[in-house]
């Protein structure tokens, strides 16, 4: 029995000994260098991501991957804006992506983590991506394709074209969700509770500017 629990104290030490200490640094999209385009086959961050004379970012939306900070971090507050083409096609879509976990699983170009959306019309809805969970009722049905967690309050976006803000506070395992100002969501008991942050690139163009991601305490 000893030796049962001399085992399990190794592993115990080993997992904690690969699990990425939470970052410290601040970190914003100045510097590509903090930050990694991680996609199933090989990408090139430069030709996806093309800093702009005005200091935004345009992400081409091509291959379909995530732009992920190389650092890990756990209670932080990440500002960021964005902003759709004028001509946006009603299908585009991505997400910022916290408490990002490992790569991508079950098949999918998507980490373990949790997605605050940014599709057009339903910014500030939360998505807990393969396994992630939290303990708020979700809004679809817990099998559903993309279980969700709707907004709490009406759509506070900016036509398309307009520059929009989303400030998301996360602490000890809680995020909370402002889209321009409103209060959308916030969920509680995240597991995941720390990881890398990244925003999607599926498949269609848009641009990010003054992302800025601050740790707390």
């Amino acid at each position: 029995m000893r030796r049962i629990f001399s085992l399990l104290a190794l592993v115990a030490t080993i997992a904690r000994a690969e699990s990425p200490k939470p970052s410290t640094a601040s970190v914003d999209l100045k510097d590509l260098s903090a930050w990694e385009l991680v996609s199933a086959t090989p990408a090139d961050l430069a030709a996806a991501c093309k800093p702009t004379a005005d200091g935004s970012l345009t992400i081409a939306g091509k291959p379909v991957s995530y732009l992920a900070t190389k650092a890990t971090y756990a209670n932080y507050r990440l500002h960021a804006e964005w902003r759709w083409p004028a001509n946006a096609a009603k299908n585009s879509n991505s997400g910022v992506l916290l408490h990002v976990t490992g790569g991508p699983t079950n098949a999918t170009a998507w980490p373990v983590c949790f997605q605050m959306q940014l599709k057009p019309t339903r910014a500030g809805d939360m998505l807990p991506m393969p396994t992630a969970r939290f303990a708020e009722k979700l809004s679809t049905a817990p099998d559903a394709k993309t279980p969700q967690l709707d907004r709490t309050a009406a759509d506070s976006e900016k036509p398309l074209g307009e520059w929009n803000t989303c400030d998301l506070v996360c602490r000890d395992g809680t995020i909370e969700v402002t889209v321009n100002g409103v209060r959308q969501n916030k969920v509680t008991g995240c597991t995941p509770a720390a990881g890398r942050v990244a925003f999607q690139l599926e498949g269609t163009p848009f641009e990010l500017r003054h992302v800025r991601l601050d740790p707390l305490d």
